[in-house]
């Protein structure tokens, strides 16, 4: 054996651990871009999606970016452009975004999403006790309700207050606000500038309970029969940009948290964990949507 064919031997394998080293620097996977409807507080967004994402970034080994938007439209549109893998969606806009992404799938919700409700709030003073009430004195009331795009402060309430005979956009003093969040909506009937409202169960529920809500001046007066809402909505193909059985594992991760471990981030959720979803359960929020014409 000669000098070069020794040289040759020894060096070999150095070559190749620089190739591979090489190699896996350009294998790093992408970063998983998450975002969530902007429906409450956004300092309570905030601090939600912050703990989320260290928690999944540890659960998966990739890097997770919290991606903030401004509205529910917004939301729906990054997804569909592939500028959000993962989206924490309402009963209405996760329905949006599948249409609009063939092959997303509905893969987790809340445990109380399979019975959600909405609220109808009004002051006090009002003495509404049901819709039949509103519906017997809608030409002397303002509407308000929250992001347009919202299942629990829009969609449904709209869907209830028909099926008590009342024409949400005609049947009211002047046509129904709509505040954006569902925070702002039971401010907004808190402050007197609307007569009733109709928002999400937990963020009523939580401004109620925290005291934050004076209860003289607003006070739900009507809930909702259950319907399907929130869920995790995940794009197709990730198992081929992440690795194969990545959507299984993502899935699985959501399933895992629970208030021994991860209390702080199902507390920001509401919920005391995640449970198992798929599109056919939100097929009746898309039925309604139809009908209303807000998805065609």
């Amino acid at each position: 054996m000669n000098i070069f064919t020794t040289k040759t031997l020894l060096v070999l394998p150095i070559l190749l651990i620089i190739i591979s080293s090489i190699s896996c620097v350009g294998e790093t996977k992408p970063v998983l871009k998450i975002g969530g409807i902007p429906d409450q507080d956004a300092s309570r967004i905030a601090r939600r999606y912050s703990e989320f994402s260290k928690y999944l970034s540890d659960q998966l080994n990739v890097e997770v970016e919290y991606v903030p938007s401004v509205s529910y439209a917004a939301v729906v549109t990054a997804f569909t452009q592939d500028e959000l893998q993962i989206a924490f969606l309402g009963g209405l806009t996760g329905v949006q975004a599948r249409l609009q992404t063939p092959g997303s799938s509905a893969i987790a919700q809340r445990e109380h999403d399979a019975a959600f409700h909405s609220k109808f709030i009004a002051n006090p003073t009002l003495g509404l006790t049901s819709l039949e009430d509103v519906a017997k004195r809608s030409k002397d009331l303002t509407m308000t309700f929250g992001s347009e795009s919202s299942t629990s402060g829009h969609l449904m309430p709209r869907q209830f207050l028909g099926e008590a005979g009342i024409h949400s956009d005609s049947d009211f003093k002047s046509k129904p606000n709509f505040s954006g969040s569902h925070d702002l909506t039971w401010k907004l009937v808190e402050g007197g500038a609307f007569d009733i409202g109709a928002l999400n169960e937990d963020v009523w529920n939580r401004a109620k309970d925290s005291g934050k809500a004076d209860l003289s001046k607003v006070k739900a007066f009507y809930t909702t029969p259950a319907y399907h809402d929130y869920n995790w909505t995940v794009r197709p193909g990730l198992d081929s940009v992440y690795g194969q059985g990545f959507t299984n594992k993502l899935k699985n991760a959501l399933l895992d948290l629970n208030m021994d471990e991860h209390s702080d981030i199902l507390d920001l959720f509401s919920t005391e964990k995640f449970v198992t979803s798929d599109n056919e359960n939100y097929q009746d929020i898309e039925d309604v949507a139809r009908k209303l014409g807000i998805v065609k």
